[in-house]
């Protein structure tokens, strides 16, 4: 197996690659040891600090502020894809009177950070009189965000394909908003999943920013139950739980994805699996040239 920047590599370059695996494995192991055993010398295991979470009442606390993370999550995400296709495609546009300053509205939203915009949304619009509250000031500046992102992954989803997939389109007597509608968007969404899951994973993290402007969302419930004195200020303790949490949404959301990509191969619409031009069998790209050379033929 070869590639067209590479061949093989050889014995030396695999035990290199091995001892480096290795090095890198045992490195990280031993971050890991050094942090756990500073989390036993301060006293973060003990019983003293564990003992607020026997009772039903931080659960149901963390439950609720998991459910307000979800909350804000679910609607920026969904509007966060319709900003981004709106924008996307207004980038495409064949009109420089459109296209041109959907390119400046993306370059700016994507410019201005995340807890800048909730900050302006929650405490600059009251100075003009306009009161708005936490939950919709976080949903609203990840939509502006996310969806800038969004606009520059679908177009460049669109860019990367092949220009006879919109001739194809136009040969067929298709217009441009059906070309861009049955062939070009269901390839360049198909294409660049990963990309826009990575980023939905990036907007549900970014609620966290919400503790700031006091959204009662997982990361404030953490810093509420972190700092009861009383309880020997669990704060460790209580962002190990509610990361935990986190990271088991993601995981959730990354599946999720995972299944979608599985099904959309699987999709008659996807067509058959083209083979991968890259490879000759057992030949590499070097054997090939020089029975080309030769006049040769590669064996199969």
């Amino acid at each position: 197996m070869s590639s067209v920047l590479f061949d093989v590599p050889g014995p030396r370059a695999i035990a290199r690659n091995r001892l480096i695996g290795v090095a890198t494995v045992v490195v990280v192991l031993a971050v890991l040891g050094w942090v756990v055993w500073r989390l036993f010398a301060t006293g973060q295991f003990t019983a003293e600090k564990w003992n607020i979470f026997t009772f039903s009442a931080v659960w149901v606390r963390f439950g609720e502020g998991l459910l307000a993370t979800l909350a804000a999550f679910g609607a920026a995400g969904v509007g966060s894809i319709i900003l981004g296709f709106v924008l996307g495609i207004g980038r495409l546009s064949e009109h420089a009177w459109v296209r041109e300053p959907v390119r400046w509205i993306i370059e700016v939203l994507r410019a201005v950070p995340v807890l800048v915009l909730m900050m302006l949304l929650y405490y600059g619009l009251p100075v003009l009189g306009v009161k708005m509250p936490p939950y919709w000031a976080v949903v609203i500046a990840l939509i502006v965000y996310n969806g800038s992102v969004l606009a520059e992954v679908l177009r460049a989803g669109i860019e990367s394909l092949p220009r006879g997939q919109q001739e194809a389109g136009y040969a067929i007597g298709l217009r441009k908003t059906g070309v861009m509608y049955f062939i070009l968007i269901p390839q360049a969404v198909r294409a660049m999943m990963p990309v826009i899951i990575a980023q939905l994973v990036v907007a549900l993290k970014d609620t966290a920013l919400g503790f700031i402007i006091t959204y009662q969302e997982l990361l404030y419930v953490i810093n509420q139950i972190g700092n009861q004195a009383p309880y020997g200020s669990p704060l460790i303790p209580a962002a190990i739980i509610g990361g935990s949490m986190y990271v088991a949404v993601c995981l959730l959301l990354s599946y999720v994805a995972y299944r979608l990509q599985r099904r959309a191969k699987r999709s008659p619409k996807a067509g058959p699996a083209v083979p991968d031009p890259r490879q000759h069998g057992g030949e590499t790209n070097t054997s090939l040239i020089v029975l080309q050379g030769d006049g040769a033929e590669p064996t199969r």
